[in-house]
């Protein structure tokens, strides 16, 4: 059964493209890592997936129901930043 699904997902910010036709499948149970260089778009795919990011298009859905424009706070997501402080040091 489809845990995860990402179709077609696509994100532009005014003339960037940070995420082109992007599909993913994730089955319950599986573990996956997104792995890549700086700007490939690891993080805006993570971000698009709690709901932090809206997909300029394509479709978000987990355990089948479409979340692609649900808020983050219902999704029931987590997300771990690279950097783990609340407040950094200034």
């Amino acid at each position: 059964m489809t845990h995860l699904e990402l179709t077609h997902i696509h994100k532009s910010f005014t003339n960037f493209v940070a995420v082109e036709d992007f599909n993913l499948t994730v089955k319950q149970g599986e573990f996956v890592s997104f792995l890549g260089p700086s700007g490939c778009g690891k993080t805006t795919t993570l971000r698009m997936v709690a709901g932090f990011e809206i997909p300029t298009s394509g479709k978000i859905t987990i355990n089948g129901k479409d979340l692609t424009y649900v808020p983050p706070n219902q999704r029931n997501v987590g997300m771990g930043f690279q950097s783990y402080a609340l407040f950094p040091k200034t």
